[in-house]
């Protein structure tokens, strides 16, 4: 608990995964992928319960095994490609809730951030609480300045693909871009239940994560990725 906030982890892992089957719970480094969230989120000196919210009875148990609790599975409504991390959030408040417990903050930790620490936590936490915000979300710095980017028409040309400006400077002179890196979400309660875009707030702000903690396992590539950064 910090500053007498009570604070909700909600780690989000429903079993089906199309681009890499049971990512989840794929063994990274001898460990279930999901397990490396867990750990880092129980470690954390401000969090006061860390929950896993499944559809999945075998990342039921994992995480049970972990140290997390899983109060319950899932409804298969809110396990398809349409359901949102918030109707996730509001599914396990709504829960917490009915069991007459209350959280002023929650943080959502995606299990694909096996790399993002408990320091990472508890630095997004500190940096919260300083800034008196209603949400806090991190990025990262990108591999590539999106001014070098574009879209392609059906005939491939590449008239206008990058604007004269751009093309005069050179790489080290363009601005610095940030992404969201999906690590950390923190957001606070009453303030998403007024509104749940969150990210349209004046008072949100980012936290920025080293390229090295922000990996985000989607594919094959991204896990091996992971797996040799481990090693």
């Amino acid at each position: 608990m910090i500053e007498n906030k009570k604070i909700l982890a909600i780690i989000p892992a429903r079993g089906g995964s199309k681009r890499l089957p049971k990512k989840n719970i794929l063994p990274l480094l001898g460990k279930p992928l999901i397990s490396w969230t867990i750990e880092a989120a129980k470690k954390s000196k401000f969090i006061d319960t860390t929950m896993v919210s499944t559809d999945c009875p075998e990342i039921e148990q994992i995480s049970n095994n972990c140290g997390a609790n899983v109060p319950y599975l899932r409804s298969s409504a809110l396990s398809g490609d349409t359901a949102t991390s918030m109707d996730v959030i509001f599914d396990v408040l709504k829960y917490y809730e009915s069991q007459n417990k209350f959280f002023d903050l929650v943080l959502l930790l995606q299990p694909t951030s096996p790399l993002r620490t408990q320091t990472d936590i508890n630095n997004a936490i500190e940096l919260f609480m300083k800034k008196d915000a209603s949400a806090v979300v991190s990025v990262t710095e990108c591999d590539h300045s999106p001014l070098w980017s574009n879209t392609l028409p059906d005939n491939l040309s590449f008239t206008n693909f990058i604007s004269d400006d751009v093309l005069l400077k050179r790489s080290q002179d363009l601005p610095t871009y940030y992404r969201l890196n999906g690590a950390i979400y923190l957001f606070d309660v009453q303030e998403i239940k007024r509104d749940a875009n969150y990210l349209s707030s004046p008072n949100v702000f980012a936290f920025v994560m080293d390229k090295l903690h922000s990996i985000d396992i989607d594919d094959e590539l991204d896990f091996k990725i992971a797996q040799a950064i481990l090693n």
